[in-house]
């Protein structure tokens, strides 16, 4: 069994790379292991609740970059958010991560990792571990995206 992800294989649709994503592990910078349990998928031009809707600004430019690499923002001026880029460059889209091991909550995981704005553009390859096996997976609405016309669409997908 391979432990470790190739930037190929963040080179496709959110969908396929959560898929890959979801029981793999995710490192702390402490060196702990997080099993990824729950991400939502943000898949191009079309995801009205995506940052990337609206097209580039300097705060949503990784979303645009070769799938492999992170997407870190801020929100409420506290918490970061963990996000993987997929895809091919220009393409936005990306997988946030919403939970691994147990801490739940996208806030909360990236603060036991203790990732920030500094893994924003960091290749995610020395921070994931991947784990083989077989996964029952929950599709299930997004969280905090009310406002968006696909806000009912099943991109949060959850291991069971």
């Amino acid at each position: 069994m391979r432990s470790a992800f190739k930037k190929e294989d963040f080179v496709c649709s959110a969908e396929t790379v959560a898929f890959f994503v979801l029981g793999s592990n995710i490192i702390s910078r402490k060196g702990e292991k997080f099993k990824i349990n729950e991400v939502e998928l943000y898949e191009g031009f079309q995801d009205d609740a995506s940052h990337a809707f609206r097209g580039m600004t300097k705060r949503n430019a990784p979303m645009f970059e070769e799938g492999g690499v992170f997407y870190i923002y801020l929100i409420y001026g506290m918490h970061f958010m963990i996000n993987i880029v997929t895809g091919k460059k220009d393409h936005p889209s990306a997988i946030l991560l919403r939970g691994a091991g147990n801490v739940s909550g996208p806030g909360r995981l990236a603060k036991a990792l203790n990732f920030n704005m500094s893994f924003n553009y960091r290749s995610v390859l020395p921070w994931m571990e991947y784990k083989k096996g077989d996964r029952i997976i929950e599709r299930l609405p997004r969280v905090g995206v009310d406002y968006a016309k696909c806000k009912d669409k099943p991109l949060r997908f959850k291991l069971k």
